[in-house]
Order: C-alpha cells, then sequence, then structure tokens
C-alpha cells in the first residue's frame, strides 16, 4: 500500500496538466481501495462551494459543472468537519442530496475526506461503492493519508489560479509570501532573469593557466567598476548603511583570500569558470547550511557576485528590456545589483520568489521605499510577464489581475501614504518626545558589513546594536586584534558623543565560520553565542581588547553579551572582560601614559531562563538589552522562516507582551538601564506599546526611525500607559491587533492604521 501511495502522488505532483492528472488520480485511487467509484472536488472559497473536478463513476458531463454548497450535503460536511467520514449507506443519511446529474444513485458506501493545507480546506477526496457496507480502518487510513501528501500539490494548484473553475475562468489571484519591504504598488510584472548562471557551468580543463588568471583579473577589474557604479548612482538617493552590501562585494573581491582562491583552482587546471564555480559554490554550501536566517542570505550575496563575475569573464553586455513607465520586477532570486540596476527605470515594487526579510536586496528595498514581498511559493512567475497587479507590502499579498474595485482601494490607500511619509519625514531630526513631555532614545541596529560608513541624516541617538559577525565570516582566519580595532574605531568614531553597544562575537552552531565548522543537530540550543567564546578564551579576549582599545579617548563604547542563561557565563565573562581592561590599562599607561576608561557591560536577555534571574543578574551588569526577535522565537518555540508555522510567530502574542512587561518590571525595580532590539521596536505599534512599559531605549533599522518617532511625538505618555494596561488583559494577538487599531483611530494615528506603516 505505502508504494502505492508514494507512486500515486509523485505522478500527480509531476504532471503537466491539471485534467488529465485528476483522472489519473482518481482512477489510480479506486484501483488501490478496490471501490467502484473516486471523486475529487475542488474548494471554490470565493463562491463557497465545492466543484466537482473528476471523478471515476460518476457523470463525465458534470465534471466543472456540479457544485455543493459548503454547508450542503455529505461533501459540506466534510469540509465543515474537517475529518474523514465514513458511512456505510450514504443515501439515507440526513444530510445526502440528490444530484441526478451525478449519476450516483446505486453508490451506498461513502467514505469523504478533506485535503487541507495549513488548516485551509483545499478539496475533498471521496470513494464509493455500490454494498452497503463501512470501508475498513486500513482503507479509511489509506485516503487520509493520500490527502495529506497531495496537499502540497494542491496548493500549488491553488497558487496558479486554477483550484476553482468556472467557464475556463481562474478566479483564485491572490499570493501569499514573507514580509519584503512595506508599501503599495500598482503595475505590470516584468520578469527577470541573470544574463548568465553559475549553476549553468560545466567545469572543464585548461591548459594555459596564465592566460585564464588574466581572463580573471580582466573580470574582477570590470566587476568592481560595476559595483562602484552602483553604489554611486544610489548613494545620491541613499544615505544610510544600505549600501554597505556592495561594499561587502568589492572587499570580497579585493581581497587575496577570494581571488587568491580561484586562482589556485586554476593553477590546478581548471578554466576560469570552471574555477570560479567550484570557488563560489564551496561558498554557498557554506553558508546555506547554516541555520541562522541572516547570514544564511549571505548564500544569494555569494551567488549574486559569482554571477556578476561570470558575466565578465564571458563578456556578456546587459540586455535592454523595454520597459513600461513603472514596473514591478520579479525574479527566482532578486539581489541587491538588481534592484540598483533597475531603480532610476521605473522601479516600483519587487517580487522574489526566494529570499526572506533578511536579505540584501530586502534591506536596499526599505532604503528605497520600494515595496518587496519575498518568498512567494508556487507563484507562476514565468506566466505572469506583463500582468497586471497589485502589490501589498504590509499584508505580503500579491493580487493578480485585480478588478476595477481592488485597484480603487488601493489607489485610496497609495495617495494617503504619500501623505503620511511627507509627515514623517519633517520629525526625523526632532526628538522622540510625547506630547506630555516623556522622551525616549532611537537608536539603530548596524553592522552590515566589515565597512562601516554611516552618516546621521536618520537623526538616530546612537547604535543600539552593532553586529560584529560579518567581518569574521568575510575571512579565511579569525581577524587579528589589529584588524578588530581599526574597525570598531571607524564605528566609535562615526558616532563619536553618542552610545555604540557592541555585540560580542554571536556565532557558533547557526553560524559556523568557513574557517572554524560546526555541526550540531539542533544548532538554536547548541554551542553558539557567549557559548563558544567562553570556550574559547583566546578569541574573546582578543575581541574585548581590540573594541577597548578602539574606544580610547572616545569613551561612547558599551559591551554586550549575547547568549546568556545563567549567571556564571556572566560571572565568567566579567572576568576575561576585567582581565582585558587590567592588561590593557597597563600596557597603554606604559606606552603614553593614556587612560583606558572602563566600558560598560550589558546582557542580550534572550533566553527564557534568563527572565527569572534577573533580580541576581543585576549586582552584575551595567544594561539589560533584550533581544525580541529571539526571545519570540524560543518562548513560542516557532523558527519564522518555516512558512509551515510563520503565522504563529507573532511578537503581539499575550505571553510575548507580558514577558517583555515582566522584563520592564524588574529593570525599574533593580535599577537597571534597559533597551530593546529587535522587529517589535521597528512598528509604530510595538514601539508605543513598549514604551508604554518603561523600555527606555529602542533600537531598530535606520529605515524605521523617522515613522516611530512621528508616532511617539503624536502621543502622550499616560495614555499608552492606560493602552497597556488594558492590553496585558486581552488573550489573544489577534484581539491585541484589533484593539491597538482602534487606539490609533482614536489617538488620531488614523493614517497609520490605513496604510499600515
Amino acid at each position: 500500500m505505502l508504494t502505492t501511495l508514494r507512486q500515486i502522488v509523485l505522478e500527480f505532483s509531476q504532471a503537466a496538466e491539471l485534467e488529465p492528472a485528476l483522472l489519473r488520480l482518481v482512477s489510480q485511487v479506486k484501483d488501490a481501495l478496490s471501490a467502484q467509484c473516486c471523486s475529487v472536488y475542488f474548494a471554490d472559497h470565493h463562491k463557497q462551494h465545492f466543484l466537482l473536478m473528476a471523478s471515476d463513476g460518476l457523470a463525465e458531463n458534470a465534471f466543472g459543472r456540479t457544485s455543493i454548497g459548503f454547508t450542503e450535503g455529505l461533501i459540506g460536511l466534510v469540509g465543515q468537519r474537517e475529518e474523514p467520514i465514513n458511512i456505510a449507506n450514504a443515501q439515507q443519511h440526513p444530510d445526502f442530496i440528490h444530484a441526478p446529474e451525478v449519476e450516483e444513485d446505486k453508490y451506498q458506501a461513502f467514505l469523504g475526506t478533506p485535503i487541507i493545507h495549513q488548516r485551509k480546506v483545499l478539496g475533498i477526496l471521496t470513494v464509493q461503492q455500490e454494498q452497503a457496507r463501512n470501508f475498513s480502518e486500513n482503507e479509511e487510513a489509506f485516503l487520509v493519508t493520500l490527502s495529506a501528501q497531495l496537499a502540497n500539490a494542491m496548493a500549488n494548484i491553488e497558487a496558479q489560479g486554477l483550484m476553482a473553475v468556472s467557464n475556463n475562468q481562474h478566479v483564485v489571484n491572490t499570493h501569499k509570501g514573507i514580509g519584503g519591504a512595506p508599501g503599495i504598488a500598482i503595475g505590470e510584472m516584468i520578469v527577470v532573469h541573470p544574463i548568465v548562471e553559475l549553476s549553468s557551468v560545466i567545469v572543464r580543463k585548461e591548459e594555459n593557466s596564465l592566460q585564464q588568471i588574466a581572463r580573471l583579473n580582466e573580470s574582477v577589474k570590470n566587476t568592481l567598476a560595476d559595483f562602484s557604479v552602483m553604489g554611486r548612482k544610489l548613494s545620491n538617493i541613499i544615505s544610510d548603511s544600505s549600501l554597505d552590501i556592495f561594499e561587502v562585494y568589492k572587499q570580497l573581491l579585493e581581497s587575496d583570500n577570494f581571488k587568491d582562491e580561484i586562482i589556485s583552482k586554476i593553477k590546478q587546471g581548471w578554466n576560469a569558470e570552471s574555477a570560479l564555480k567550484i570557488v563560489v559554490d564551496n561558498y554557498i554550501v557554506q553558508f546555506e547550511a547554516l541555520d541562522d536566517d541572516y547570514l544564511r542570505e549571505r548564500a544569494s550575496d555569494i551567488k549574486d557576485l559569482g554571477n556578476r563575475l561570470l558575466k565578465n569573464l564571458q563578456n556578456h553586455k546587459n540586455h535592454k528590456q523595454q520597459l513600461p513607465e513603472e514596473f514591478l520586477l520579479v525574479a527566482q532570486d532578486v539581489t541587491a545589483s538588481m534592484i540598483a540596476e533597475h531603480q532610476h527605470l521605473g522601479l516600483s515594487g519587487i517580487i522574489s520568489l526566494s529570499g526572506s526579510n533578511n536579505s540584501h536586496a530586502t534591506i536596499l528595498a526599505k532604503a528605497l521605499n520600494i515595496p518587496a514581498i519575498m518568498g512567494i511559493e508556487y507563484l507562476p512567475f514565468q506566466t505572469l510577464h506583463r500582468q497586471q497587479v497589485i502589490l501589498d507590502g504590509y499584508s505580503c499579498q500579491l493580487h493578480v489581475a485585480p478588478n476595477d474595485t481592488l485597484i480603487t482601494e488601493y489607489q485610496h490607500i497609495l495617495q494617503a501614504e504619500g501623505q503620511l511619509q511627507a509627515q514623517v519625514k519633517k520629525v526625523a531630526h526632532l526628538p522622540a518626545t510625547t506630547l506630555d513631555d516623556h522622551s525616549v532614545s532611537l537608536m539603530v541596529n548596524s553592522g552590515l558589513s566589515s565597512g562601516f560608513e554611516f552618516t546621521h541624516n536618520v537623526g538616530a541617538d546612537g547604535v543600539g546594536l552593532y553586529r560584529t559577525e560579518i567581518p569574521f565570516m568575510n575571512r579565511s582566519c579569525f581577524p587579528s586584534e589589529l584588524e578588530q580595532t581599526l574597525l570598531y574605531r571607524q564605528v566609535l568614531t562615526s558616532f563619536k558623543g553618542q552610545p555604540v553597544i557592541m555585540r560580542t562575537l554571536d556565532v557558533g552552531g547557526d553560524k559556523s565560520l568557513p574557517y572554524f565548522p560546526i555541526a550540531e543537530a539542533n544548532p538554536f540550543l547548541g554551542w553558539r553565542g557567549i557559548r563558544i567564546t567562553l570556550d574559547h578564551p583566546e578569541i574573546f579576549l582578543v575581541q574585548i581588547r581590540a573594541m577597548m582599545k578602539a574606544s580610547v579617548g572616545l569613551e561612547n563604547l558599551s559591551i554586550m553579551l549575547p547568549m546568556i542563561s545563567n549567571l556564571n557565563e556572566v560571572d565568567e565573562a566579567m572576568r576575561l572582560i576585567n582581565q582585558a581592561y587590567y592588561e590593557l590599562s597597563a600596557e597603554l599607561s606604559n606606552q603614553d601614559g593614556a587612560k583606558l576608561l572602563k566600558p560598560k557591560v550589558g546582557v542580550m536577555v534572550e533566553v527564557p531562563s534568563i527572565i527569572f534571574q534577573l533580580e541576581d543578574l543585576a549586582s552584575k551588569v551595567d544594561f539589560f538589552s533584550v533581544g525580541s526577535n529571539d526571545l519570540t522565537q524560543y518562548l513560542l518555540a516557532v523558527d519564522r522562516n518555516n512558512k509551515r508555522v510563520a503565522s504563529l510567530y507573532d511578537f503581539y502574542h499575550p505571553a510575548i507582551l507580558k514577558a517583555l512587561h515582566h522584563i520592564a518590571e524588574k529593570s525599574q525595580q533593580c535599577n537597571v538601564p534597559l533597551s530593546i532590539c529587535g522587529e517589535l521596536a521597528n512598528e509604530p505599534i510595538g514601539a508605543l506599546l513598549l514604551m508604554a512599559m518603561g523600555y527606555e531605549k529602542l533600537s531598530m533599522s535606520a529605515h524605521s526611525l523617522a515613522k516611530v518617532k512621528w508616532a511617539i511625538r503624536h502621543v502622550e505618555y499616560q495614555q499608552l500607559k492606560t493602552i497597556l494596561a488594558h492590553v496585558l488583559t486581552l488573550t489573544s494577538s489577534k484581539k491585541v491587533h484589533s484593539y491597538m487599531h482602534q487606539q490609533l483611530l482614536y489617538l488620531g494615528l488614523e493614517d497609520f492604521v490605513q496604510v499600515r506603516l
């Protein structure tokens, strides 16, 4: 039976055409169960009925014509109950309805099971028999198992608009993705492909290695020029660290390690294209193996870089495509360089079949205020070239071939959005102070590249989280103390007079370094963060010394320890930090008499266990900083990049809000400064609630800072305290969202509700 089941699912999933695939499916199921009839119905959620799509045993002229309401008949009953129904004599059942056109009067036994994908009923699969009997447990188990395995294939069909068919018109045309960049875009979709791809390269040997090295050097030179042009064009529009990706590309190309690896392969006898493919593929494998979603997205960057080098190796020119005045770009994997090439040509929206909200394409889209949706499953984008669409970056939905009513609705939202953006920009450099004079510090998260160039144009009060991992990733060995010192000095100097919180190296388990590989069965609960650096004090001490040395004369450094789960880790880390401080103080005093100010040290509150040790922790550190992304993940046991459970990942879950409130109360009781970094602080609603809880510093992306500041400046702190008190009594995320939307309207922030900024 198992072999038969697998064969049925495999054939159906690989079929090129729907109608013959459905007919083959019902025939195979009928034979497998020795039934006399098998039928499949598709759910049309627009018309609230099930449509008979195929059958082996019912009248053929009923296919695509006979419909049964969601609340009608045995088919409707299966859909309503969302479980199999096994009836010995169907025609005597009170829910049975007679449909003469399907010619089923001779059948008595009925077994039906729903086809469900992510809690949504997509269809019903039934078998019938003339003899009045209950189908056996094994037969029922087979049909249930088959339906569960067919669900993914059915979801694919639904995404292509084929689930509900009426007069040969596709009526399902809304696709769901992962949040990329907020906003609305209306226009034509333009499908874009890379000019060349490394995946198509066939590796070959070449004897003349000197010629191949010369070709590589020329390609590197031309690719560097390409990225310089892209960065220069965008620098006139963007004035923050979003352009760091092009600096990363350039630094990697200019580094001896990357080029030397390719040259080494050439000297082994491979031609330039093959050597490039071998080296880049190796990098991609390393990055894609990481479970950390932020670092895993760097595989896309490496792939993009490799394709750019290949294009210049083979002297391909950019294809000039006829483009409408405004268009939405769609590709299998939209990259930052694709956006750079198209942004000045009328690009108004971005749709990527792969990718996440951590990709550099997403970061760049946010900086350019271009709406984007990532990770849209099952989108048949090859057939949608030049199709009219609406991209809703707030709800992460793509509406294909929208009707006039929907277009008009979204045009009104676009108009309101434009008005609000203009208002938000006016407060960028004003303090984040409420109408009743309560202030909070708004800081930025940074550390996207090994280089650091950041202006103060966003109006930030400092850096709330500087990630130090990337410089460690873009190398073939651990960076030296001098290298780290020079980098950290750039960061601290850029924010002279403002606080900069640097997180110590947060790798391990899910963030393996190429030169320090780690393989674990469950990396999120494994050897990572402070655990690995305490096990390797030689790495930790070098980084701490570099941070302190970089801060001499600036005195704006704070150090933050990640992944703390118990007090012993803090004690050991503080011992090493003190050791580095006293050693470095003595060295500097002997050299030039410079005085080293000991930096403040804090911990990230992201592992749930530490929430219940805050009072004990308070006497050991200078500040707490909540990592809301990981804390949410651990408290809800949800991987937000797993599409099957991503809907459960919600910052507004009552347990998350109560945990954050508890942390704030304990911090205030212990008189310990408190900050938070993570996506919750990026949203005006989240920022207002955090402020009401007592969070003193909110750290967010540079792109979110102005809109959060605008919201804060238009409310009263005491009103927020009242709102928070009620929010903490609510029992579901849905109720929190609904109530907060009502309150925003009451507070006069209706624009935030309408355009969902």
